[in-house]
């Protein structure tokens, strides 16, 4: 059950209303790493978890807060489109800041939400639920919630970048440090599987079922051959259980494909005869 406290987790007012910086900022809320894709994915997740109670705990509770963050973005936006100029853009053109802050906000949100935040990125595309992922297996859900925040708060960081509202920067301050957290707890929570698990998912997948004779090969396939000095190219593999080996441009295994023709039926493009065979 979920209860909504109305307080904000944190301040979200600007010192002045940006509507063209109200659509920079839908980026972080409905785009594919914003605050509506991390909510719903860590909530997925908790709700899907059969495992240990602390890990669906974990996701509730941060899958959770992450719905706050979705309010404050939210009511931020809707106050940096306070005021914007929705009227007559002939009227807007003769004051040519009026008309450059009309030109460059997203008109949405004066036609379809009435001044309000959507659940779209930066450029409009609608929210999708294709976005999120909920596995089942939690060193692979971790891992990608990891990625999910490392994008948030890169993306963040360039926002931030991009105002000089002292109370936007404040609002996006505690969200770039909420990330920070938020990465740091979806490392601990790998490094922690990992130890239990080892690292390749799924662990439980018989090893004698694979390939295991190339399951440490590194294949150079891009011309070059910097990549041999990475630590991927030779040494203990990472998972403890194999030596990485360097190959070159290696062979292929499989040969030319070679496809009988299609039956007649489905009226494909005929297969090329040789000369003098008609």
């Amino acid at each position: 059950m979920f209860y909504h406290v109305d307080a904000l987790q944190y301040h979200a007012k600007p010192t002045r209303p940006d509507p063209v910086y109200a659509k920079k900022l839908q980026e972080i809320l409905g785009g594919q790493f914003g605050e509506i894709s991390v909510a719903l994915q860590y909530l997925f997740q908790g709700w899907n978890t059969r495992g240990e109670e602390k890990y669906r705990d974990l996701l509730m509770a941060t899958g959770t807060e992450e719905l706050a963050h979705v309010e404050m973005l939210a009511t931020m936006i809707a106050r940096l489109l306070d005021n914007a100029p929705i009227g007559d853009q002939e009227l807007a053109s003769q004051n040519p800041v009026v008309g450059a802050i009309l030109g460059g906000m997203n008109p949405q949100h004066a036609i379809v939400s009435g001044l309000g935040a959507m659940p779209a990125d930066s450029v409009g595309n609608p929210w999708t639920a294709s976005y999120i992922n909920a596995s089942g297996n939690l060193l692979a859900d971790f891992r990608l919630n990891l990625t999910y925040e490392s994008q948030g708060r890169l993306q963040a960081v360039r926002l931030y970048e991009m105002t000089t509202d002292p109370g936007v920067k404040d609002m996006l301050s505690f969200l770039i440090a909420r990330d920070t957290m938020h990465q740091n707890q979806w490392y601990a929570a790998i490094c922690e599987l990992e130890e239990k698990e080892n690292i390749v998912v799924p662990s439980s997948f018989p090893r004698s079922l694979e390939k295991g004779e190339v399951a440490y090969d590194y294949y150079d396939l891009s011309g070059g051959t910097a990549s041999q000095k990475g630590r991927w190219a030779s040494g203990k593999s990472m998972d403890g259980l194999g030596e990485f080996k360097y190959f070159h441009q290696p062979q292929p295994f499989g040969k030319i494909p070679n496809l009988r023709p299609a039956p007649s039926y489905t009226h494909n493009t005929l297969p090329m005869l040789p000369p003098n065979t008609m």
